[in-house]
């Protein structure tokens, strides 16, 4: 007797991921090409150019989603394996499936897809849309139903991403709009569909443990420090790129402070709230990324990353409860006082900016 196929969920995972990796070999077989080698010596030199200023900020961005990301999401003592591999998997899911998306939308040429770094370097981009959004259902969605939210995501990321960029003309290059607003709000939505029915209480394997705050706050310190290889890698190298670092480390040294200060104020005996450290230090990050190339004092950076650190925290004490109480809303992570607030503080801002920009004589 044949047994049904709902008895076997195990076997869904390795089923969907080999059909998956089978169609895009399939695919890279029939249309995907890397570009071929210039035979001018000008333009060869370009290209290692292009690949010697790039491949840095692509490899840092690197250690930000494996290593940085993954640790991040460990302050569930008991999911801290399965947060490391279940984002290492989505990265590379999310990645392929990208750039075969953007591949057949913007690159199809001939009936070939040519495959340079940039491209793969914009499908990871795509990629971190998803990482960030399941971290709201952290812990309590199956390797299956994650990749399910990722395939999902994935085309709606692009279809975004399109309308705000080449339809409304909006230059966000560090993806405060692009990637952190969007994911947060997907990653909400997400949640909102899986579990409205009824507030869902603490577990207590929710709890954070010693250990596994300190696993996360390594994550933090990780991405703290390669984050300004993000906002900056789409920049235009030069002054604009080197703008962009500096008003990044500026942001999130004051987000740093900041959110010391905040969470003193706010937990009992000044002692600081480990979610608040591992969160708010980074917001600065994610609010400069809109403005970060504009030619801006250092101090406006300094200001907005305090700004986002206060917001963030505040996000967490006070509208966190709010949400779960009101709207029965769940966010395992945090992610819309890490990636929403900030980032909608972000976009103001740089409307702000482009309104007290100085007028061009010419």
């Amino acid at each position: 007797m044949a047994v049904p196929p709902s008895t076997h969920p195990h076997r869904l995972l390795p089923l969907f991921l080999g059909l998956f990796q089978g169609a895009l070999l399939l695919f890279f077989t029939l249309f995907v090409i890397y570009d071929e080698p210039s035979a001018q010596a000008e333009d060869t030199n370009l290209v290692a150019n292009q690949v010697y200023s790039t491949f840095p900020f692509f490899q840092d961005i690197q250690v930000m989603l494996v290593v940085g990301l993954g640790l991040l999401l460990t302050f569930l003592p008991r999911y801290g394996f399965s947060a490391l591999t279940h984002n290492f998997l989505l990265l590379n899911f999310s990645m392929q499936w990208a750039l075969v998306l953007q591949g057949l939308l913007h690159h199809f040429h001939h009936g070939q897809i040519h495959l340079d770094l940039h491209k793969l370097l914009i499908s990871e981009f795509a990629a971190v849309t998803v990482l960030i959004s399941v971290g709201a259902i952290l812990g309590r969605a199956s390797p299956c139903q994650l990749l399910i939210v990722a395939t999902c995501e994935i085309p709606t990321y692009l279809a975004s991403e399109w309308v705000i960029v080449s339809c409304l003309g909006v230059l966000d290059v560090g993806g405060t709009i692009t990637i952190h607003v969007f994911s947060c709000y997907f990653g909400l939505g997400v949640s909102k569909a899986l579990f409205r029915a009824t507030q869902q209480p603490l577990h207590p394997k929710e709890t954070p443990t010693l250990r596994s705050d300190l696993m996360s706050l390594v994550g933090t310190l990780i991405l703290w420090v390669f984050w300004p290889s993000f906002v900056a890698v789409l920049c235009q190298p030069g002054d604009a790129q080197h703008r962009a670092i500096l008003n990044t480390l500026l942001a999130m040294s004051a987000s740093s402070i900041t959110t010391v200060v905040a969470s003193s104020l706010l937990e009992r005996d000044g002692k600081l709230s480990p979610g608040h450290l591992q969160n708010g230090s980074l917001a600065g990050g994610v609010a400069i990324g809109m403005v970060a190339d504009m030619a801006m004092p250092p101090v406006a950076a300094l200001a907005l990353g305090s700004l986002s650190a206060a917001v963030c925290v505040l996000g967490f004490r006070f509208l966190t409860p709010l949400l779960g109480r009101k709207l029965t809303l769940h966010d395992q992570c945090g992610i819309h006082n890490l990636h929403g607030l900030p980032g909608i503080l972000g976009a103001a801002a740089s409307v702000v900016a482009v309104l007290v920009a100085p007028k061009d004589p010419s």
